[in-house]
């Protein structure tokens, strides 16, 4: 069984869905609002996790409704929580609009107890683990000493490098084997344009040598990009119906953990992982759209 470590942010989604986004100083009326748990970083140990991966997750939530609603929520998805601490502030809160008629989402994201997370004293869980797993919605000290940690303990580490940054830290890059944005955060790491394959590969190419070992752009309708010194190589994307890209890349990178940690290759953990998001894309919702592991096992049967 995959052990995999997740270090990362945990809200609760607030959604809607419109056909159109408010102008300033317009008030649109929508269907529902819904509250689902997300993170970025709970929705990739979620993801992982009903792929029958071994999840311990390491974050924080409020001493507030919400918090209980996110642990319970990460429990029942067989997520061990010993790491995960309970502070004195409110718990992260994020407001997500979905377009009906595009699928594409807008997220504002208020951090609330994610800005406030430690790191525990033990270094047990980056020795047990696998792969660790990050993203940028907590405090960039952190993970830049969680991916530390993790390498002085044999641990590959995968960063989902989103909410995206001009410039990432040389220590990141530094501790980091594998970075995998999507094209907006790319594009904003690099100053490339990232609108065609070309266009990605050159962004891609220009990340390694600001010091990535291995980029798996994630590229929406255009599918994946692997880019390392070796290679770039372009798997183009599955045929669906997206309802909501919510969680898609989230869905992608714990997948993508998952099979690197069954000693997949990279070929055919992209594969996989590319199932993953497009099958996440045809529900709506953050963790609720997440497949389990029949699921993506009959999806890509079918392809």
């Amino acid at each position: 069984m995959s052990k995999i470590l997740v270090i990362g942010s945990i809200n609760m989604d607030v959604v809607t869905s419109t056909n159109k986004l408010a102008e300033p100083g317009q008030t649109i009326l929508v269907d529902d609002v819904q509250l689902v748990p997300g993170g970025k970083g709970a929705n990739a140990a979620v993801a992982a996790a009903k792929l029958s991966a071994d999840v311990h997750f390491i974050g924080a939530v409020g001493d507030d409704a919400f918090g209980n609603d996110l642990r319970n929520s990460l429990e029942r998805n067989n997520i061990n929580c010993q790491y995960l601490q309970t502070l004195q502030c409110g718990s992260g809160t994020a407001i997500i609009t979905v377009n009906k008629l595009t699928a594409q989402n807008s997220i504002m994201v208020g951090q609330g107890a994610n800005a406030k997370m430690q790191l525990p004293q033990s270094d047990k869980p980056f020795a047990w683990a696998d792969i660790l797993m990050l993203q940028l919605e907590t405090p960039l000290a952190i993970n830049i000493e969680a991916a530390k940690r993790a390498k002085a303990n044999n641990t590959l580490v995968i960063l989902d490098p989103a909410p995206a940054y001009e410039k990432l830290p040389d220590e990141l890059y530094q501790y980091c084997d594998i970075i995998s944005p999507n094209e907006t955060e790319l594009s904003l790491l690099t100053g490339h344009m990232t609108t065609t394959i070309e266009e990605t590969t050159i962004a891609a190419k220009k990340l390694l040598t600001l010091g990535a070992k291995t980029v798996i752009a994630k590229m929406s309708s255009n599918g994946a990009l692997l880019v390392t010194e070796a290679e770039a190589t372009h798997f183009p994307a599955y045929k669906i119906n997206p309802v909501d890209t919510t969680a898609a890349g989230d869905a992608f990178t714990g997948c993508l953990a998952n099979e690197l940690a069954k000693h997949n290759n990279a070929h055919q953990a992209i594969q996989t992982a590319m199932g993953a998001g497009a099958l996440t894309c045809t529900k709506f919702g953050a963790q609720t759209s997440l497949p389990t592991e029949q699921e993506l096992v009959a999806f890509l049967a079918s392809q």
